[in-house]
């Protein structure tokens, strides 16, 4: 058990993401991996209002998510993690998670003074972020681009050589 089905998203979780992803995770617990959500009430309750009905969900910072993988508190559940870049999940892969598959959702756009490829209409990566792509990569993490799963998946390898 552990990580069924990661997910790079900048809204995190919504509803396309509650309604086509979680189901298609065939995961247990939604896990929202993000600092800046963790911290604040507000908009972790409103996460928590749009999770799937029969879904647990957890809201924490990184720390707290490679600390609770560590300790193997996730062992015994099918995970679908949420997060904004895919160096979050390079933290956890460090940490000796095992990453089976990584869809790529939409990400924002970044800052102007920021280098950035656009992986396909929905999606850039920085320079940094794609370091980290193909370091999950060569872990073995299968990687493409998908916005619902009705849409063609998108095939990254050209920017993980």
């Amino acid at each position: 058990m552990g990580i069924t089905l990661a997910r790079i998203d900048n809204r995190l979780l919504h509803g396309i993401v509650a309604t086509q992803w979680a189901g298609r995770s065939g995961a247990h617990r939604i896990m929202i991996i993000d600092d800046g959500v963790a911290d604040n009430e507000l908009t972790k309750a409103s996460m928590k209002l749009a999770r799937p009905t029969g879904m647990a969900i957890s809201i924490i910072t990184e720390e707290k998510a490679v600390n609770n993988f560590k300790a193997g508190k996730y062992e015994d559940h099918n995970v679908f993690v949420i997060v904004r870049s895919p160096v979050t999940l390079l933290k956890l892969k460090e940490a000796g998670v095992k990453i089976p598959e990584l869809v790529v959702g939409g990400t924002a756009h970044p800052a102007e003074e920021e280098h950035s490829v656009k992986l396909y209409q929905r999606a850039y990566a920085t320079d940094h972020e794609i370091a980290a792509y193909k370091e999950l990569a060569s872990g073995g993490t299968k990687i493409y681009a998908q916005y619902v799963p009705a849409d063609s998946v998108v095939n990254l390898d050209d920017f993980l050589r």
